[in-house]
């Protein structure tokens, strides 16, 4: 195991506050990203990319039930043995470190981390990698966030409450995403993941258009991620309804190999290399409310949280557009589809805007962006999310 010190991308590439250099425009991608129907029964064969011999999976005891098999006969067909290691479902410090300790014990010289199910079992494959200086492959089973293709992890307590991000100097060297295990997975993750992709465009095209704006790594932006951004939510737009309809009949057809891509692909390069913004910090300040956190996905509260960014910004028509199209997919447009009300449950929504500021991400705004100022946003997205779901 390799002794790592954490990693702070943002001080490599935005320089220090006195430094009168301007940050460089910087783009990172995973070496590989694999897509397909059945890709999973392929797993060993791609490892010869990174010429891994002695992985260890990463996975959930559900998970292992569900396509642990498929994977080992994958790796067996190519010779390789692994050791697995059951991910005990949160992405904590603590865990990681039990697992790391437990992969050591084994004496299992391992020379790469597969980590296959959902957000947080990926995320806590990236650190079990990162701290034996070894490749990730990220093998996602839902479609539900662009966590997949980055090199940060999102860090809880074990309780399962918020720490931050923990940054890594590599992206996954392989990320292979199965569309049949996705689209057997709840279809609310599947929605849920296009809300998240909606605001991917939205949060590029503020952070580039503010000369202040910076991406997640502290860089400016490229030309090539702002267009992949926006590329994400015309994909959205195009073939979203679409592939929630083949979805619902049991089909994999091409508008959902599409937002499979637009969901992990696209809006994962969007977000890491284009730069998040107040849509993704009134989300987070969203969690504060226990009920939000426990009982509803990320991409729920990004959409809303869309709603009164592009409300902030004041484009009511292209707010208006996006919550026409999350009322037809099926993406909560209305605080009362979260079981809030403006009016009772006001001090709470204040304490969440007032969370939100605390997101550096939020500075990405060209104005000074207040708890005040994002509540009026939220109310009047609120009073269109009603309108709109009052028409469909």
């Amino acid at each position: 195991m390799v002794d790592r010190a954490p990693f702070f991308p943002a001080a490599i590439y935005s320089g220090l506050p006195a430094d009168s250099v301007e940050p460089p425009n910087v783009f990172i991608s995973p070496h590989r990203y694999i897509q397909g129907k059945n890709v999973i029964d392929r797993l060993g064969k791609y490892l010869s990319v990174i010429s891994s011999r002695r992985p260890a999976v990463l996975l959930t005891e559900g998970g292992r039930r569900r396509f642990g098999q498929r994977i080992g006969q994958s790796l067996a067909r190519a010779g390789i043995e692994p050791h697995v290691e059951i991910f005990g479902g949160e992405c904590s410090t603590e865990e990681v470190e039990r697992m790391v300790e437990s992969i050591r014990n084994s004496s299992f010289p391992v020379d790469s981390i597969i980590a296959a199910g959902g957000g947080k079992c990926l995320d806590a494959g990236k650190c079990v990698a990162f701290r034996f200086g070894v490749p990730v492959v990220i093998c996602p089973t839902i479609a539900s966030t662009d966590a997949p293709c980055s090199a940060v992890s999102v860090m809880y307590t074990r309780e399962g409450v918020g720490k931050g991000p923990e940054f890594f100097p590599n992206s996954p060297a392989l990320v292979v995403v199965d569309t049949g295990i996705i689209a057997a997975s709840p279809i609310r993750h599947f929605i849920a993941g296009m809300g998240d992709a909606l605001a991917t465009f939205y949060e590029a095209r503020t952070c580039f258009r503010n000369p202040s704006g910076r991406s997640m790594i502290g860089a400016r932006l490229t030309i090539a991620a702002l267009a992949l951004a926006e590329l994400c939510a015309k994909t959205v737009f195009d073939d979203g309804c679409r592939a929630v309809a083949a979805i619902r009949r049991g089909e994999v057809d091409a508008s959902v190999e599409r937002i499979v891509e637009a969901n992990t692909l696209l809006s994962g390069l969007g977000f890491e290399s284009g730069g998040l913004a107040a849509a993704h910090a009134m989300a987070a300040g969203f969690t504060v409310i226990p009920h939000l956190h426990r009982d509803y996905l990320h991409g729920e509260l990004v959409g809303i949280g869309l709603m009164a960014h592009l409300i902030l910004e004041n484009d009511a028509e292209e707010a208006r557009r996006v919550a026409r199209l999350m009322a037809e997919l099926g993406l909560p447009v209305s605080l009362a589809q979260l079981r809030l009300n403006i009016e009772r449950d006001e001090k709470a929504l204040m304490d969440a805007m007032t969370a939100a500021l605390k997101e550096p991400f939020v500075n990405n705004e060209p104005f000074d962006v207040t708890a005040e100022l994002l509540f009026s946003a939220i109310r009047e997205a609120n009073s269109l999310g009603l309108e709109i779901a009052a028409s469909t």
